[in-house]
């Protein structure tokens, strides 16, 4: 089984997808550090020197490689991999998708207070800039995040409820087929 964890920058799908694997006696894999640990660079070197539309294309790759391996994995995803590509389609087909929904809002202020390096599409912006953009890349990107098998408010989510909502989600979706 592949559990896929989608949502936007910052929604948490790195850090609940390690402690939901370790839950689950399962592989975790992030897709950015795959990409950046098999580059030798950061996601924000790649885009630099290799454009957006590169990165883009070696996600998909990851993608891939990853959602056609015969292990048990969750798979934690970058914020745009499920909206390019025909990304969506494949996660679909290869395994489970919870979209981690958050308000720009609760992004923002996550976002702001987040040690990691800045995100390259965050560079330079004020704290009204980035609650703009924030709303209007959700926006863009809800229409496939959306089309994920389930949906969960990540606000204030513990990985136990995470668990315990794939857990019934995939006993409901064995049942019936889906």
């Amino acid at each position: 089984m592949k559990i896929y964890l989608l949502g936007f920058m910052g929604v948490g799908k790195t850090s609940k997808g390690r402690k939901l694997a370790r839950r689950l006696g399962i592989r975790f894999a992030d897709m950015d550090v795959i990409i950046e640990e098999e580059l030798g660079m950061s996601v924000q070197e790649i885009f630099n020197t290799k454009g957006e539309a590169w990165f883009r294309e070696k996600e998909k790759e990851v993608l891939h490689k990853l959602g056609n391996s015969p292990e048990n994995i969750v798979i934690s995803t970058g914020g745009g991999v499920p909206c390019f590509n025909d990304n969506m389609s494949f996660i679909n087909e290869t395994g489970f998708s919870v979209y981690l929904q958050m308000s720009p809002e609760a992004l923002v202020r996550r976002l702001t207070r987040s040690s990691k390096p800045v995100r390259p599409l965050l560079k330079d912006k004020t704290e009204s800039e980035l609650l703009d953009f924030v709303s209007g890349k959700l926006t863009e990107r809800e229409h496939f995040y959306l089309q994920s098998k389930a949906v969960i408010n990540a606000e204030n989510l513990k990985t136990k409820q995470l668990e315990f909502f794939i857990n019934s989600n995939l006993s409901k979706q064995n049942k019936t087929g889906i």
